[in-house]
């Protein structure tokens, strides 16, 4: 039946998957404030007013070389990412997130014991 949802077990669509995480990542990219304030803090000195170029297409197209730039290195780890998963065993694989978790609470806890300098 078109449309129907697939039997549980059931590989989706190698196409349909693609293209939904694609969008999906894009919306969370696009809604991320981190992205809004990178644009506001880091592009602006870039932009030169007094230049033939109206601001906000300088802005545009700063922005756009942004995205390139941020999505070639993206679709680069998928595709290095997706070509070691092949080749390390589930344990390896395992010990790897368990070690990233470890890692990224332990500078979690750190942060929460750091204590600013006196001004």
């Amino acid at each position: 039946m078109a449309g129907a949802p697939a039997a549980a077990g059931a590989p989706a669509a190698a196409g349909a998957s693609t293209a939904r995480a694609f969008r999906e990542g894009a919306v969370v990219e696009a809604l991320n404030p981190k992205t809004a304030a990178l644009f506001l803090a880091f592009l602006p000195q870039f932009v030169a007013p007094a230049a033939a170029t109206p601001v906000a297409a300088q802005f545009a197209l700063l922005g756009t070389i942004c995205v390139g730039l941020n999505t070639a290195v993206g679709l680069v780890v998928a595709l290095l990412a997706g070509r070691l998963s092949g080749w390390a065993r589930p344990g390896a694989l395992r010990r790897a997130r368990r070690g990233s978790g470890l890692a990224i609470g332990s500078l979690g806890v750190a942060l929460l014991f750091a204590r600013r300098p006196a001004v």
